[in-house]
């Protein structure tokens, strides 16, 4: 069966671009794309796709509102946001609402494929320019200064919760961490508890919220 996206964007042409794309890449299928956010709110639920890929700034309500309305929705649905801001409130607030990945219009288009096999699978992909950014926010102090714990976690978690929000899976961070992946997922396990957490993005917006002054 082909991974089943929607597409909120816009922009017709690049919606039926992105559309177009997709229906001619094997494997994927475009069922469903809307202009606003209002028409995707009403008919996503009853498209059921697999992955949405979202926009951000659309007249009436923001990608990201739509993102979190769309999330109480249809809580387990992947939302990959697809914009041209890269700058880290917008970063910020898309993961904070929800959203399982982040990456810019630029983005090669086999990327963009790989970018969704990887959030069905569990990942948090973002395009390399966004998870330099969300790295530069676990780390905001000068060169030389060591990276303060927050109060929940402690610094091997962060280690593992840094990795995470760059998209690694759990044999990937034990692999780089030199740590079992029992140990891993028992790190997680507890970074999820602290955080009060039920996913991997919910743990990393939750994470950058608590770093932000």
């Amino acid at each position: 069966m082909p991974t089943k996206v929607a597409i909120v964007e816009d922009d017709r042409l690049v919606r039926e671009m992105l559309a177009g794309f997709l229906n001619d890449s094997p494997g994927f299928r475009c069922v469903c794309q809307f202009e606003n956010a209002a028409d995707a709110l009403r008919e996503i639920p009853q498209a059921r796709p697999d992955v949405v890929l979202m926009d951000i700034n659309m007249p009436g309500m923001s990608g990201i509102e739509c993102l979190a309305r769309l999330k109480e929705l249809l809580p387990a649905i992947p939302v990959l946001m697809l914009t041209v801001y890269a700058d880290t409130d917008n970063i910020f607030h898309a993961l904070q609402a929800g959203a399982s990945g982040y990456l810019l219009k630029r983005t090669d288009p086999d990327k963009l494929l790989e970018a969704i096999r990887e959030v069905m699978s569990g990942g948090v992909p973002m395009t390399g320019e966004i998870a330099q950014k969300v790295i530069a926010t676990f780390r905001p102090h000068p060169a030389g200064r060591p990276v303060p714990e927050t109060p929940e976690l402690s610094a091997r978690e962060v280690e593992v919760l840094d990795l995470l929000a760059r998209g690694f899976v759990a044999k990937e961070v034990a692999d780089r961490l030199q740590l079992s992946f029992d140990t891993v997922r028992t790190y997680i396990r507890r970074i999820y508890v602290k955080l009060h957490a039920r996913s991997r993005g919910e743990a990393v917006s939750k994470y950058l919220k608590s770093k932000r002054p």
